[in-house]
């Protein structure tokens, strides 16, 4: 939503009415309720990718050279369609997508080891044909953009590229990190103002 506000698509100010009911911007975002800029809705986990190879095809077959992006979150991956999408996308060699794997291991319900182990990540995807990389400072934008570089300079070589972004979940906010209990809960006030006061340089976005 925030994204989505700051491209022009709907009022910053509306960030406000996030999960009040009426809003428009509930938990997942849907389509049938006029929200701009979505046209799928993702409140069934694990469907993104299949999705997303879907986009990346269709341009294929419209000679559109852009990339397809997708953006993942580490227990998703735990819906068993995302690995029919993983095969689906080495064997018909859907090479003009990046998928990226947020992988903080936590989980609305606790750690990703507790609820579902998955095992080694990089040897699965790769086991399943695709290129894969990570890129272990997942909170500093300057090595993400260094890494998704290497992504895109990996595609249109017959596989899908896969990316492992290492990220610790609520960074730099000392009552959030290392936790699950952040997943899909807003601060309060306090809260909020302890969190600003830990990283003064997003004072600017409020």
């Amino acid at each position: 939503y925030s994204v989505l506000a700051r491209s022009g698509y709907f009022p910053i100010s509306e960030l406000a009415t996030f999960r009040l009911i009426n809003s428009r911007l509930q938990g997942h975002p849907t389509t049938h309720e006029g929200l701009p800029g979505i046209r799928v809705a993702s409140g069934s986990l694990g469907q993104g990718m299949s999705v997303a190879i879907g986009a990346a095809l269709a341009k294929k077959l419209n000679h559109d050279n852009h990339l397809v992006y997708s953006l993942h979150g580490d227990g998703e991956l735990q819906e068993g369609q995302n690995w029919e999408a993983m095969m689906y996308a080495a064997a018909y060699k859907v090479d003009n997508y990046i998928a990226t794997i947020d992988v903080n291991g936590k989980q609305i319900d606790g750690s990703t080891d507790e609820v579902l182990h998955m095992g080694d990540l990089r040897a699965k995807f790769e086991a399943f044909g695709w290129d894969v990389l990570a890129i272990k400072e997942g909170n500093n934008i300057e090595a993400i953009i260094a890494g998704m570089t290497e992504a895109k300079s990996r595609t249109g070589k017959g596989k899908p590229v896969c990316v492992l972004l290492y990220t610790e979940m609520g960074n730099g906010v000392d009552f959030m990190m290392h936790t699950h209990a952040w997943h899909g809960k807003a601060p309060n006030d306090e809260q909020l103002a302890k969190a600003l006061a830990q990283n003064p340089e997003t004072l600017g976005d409020y």
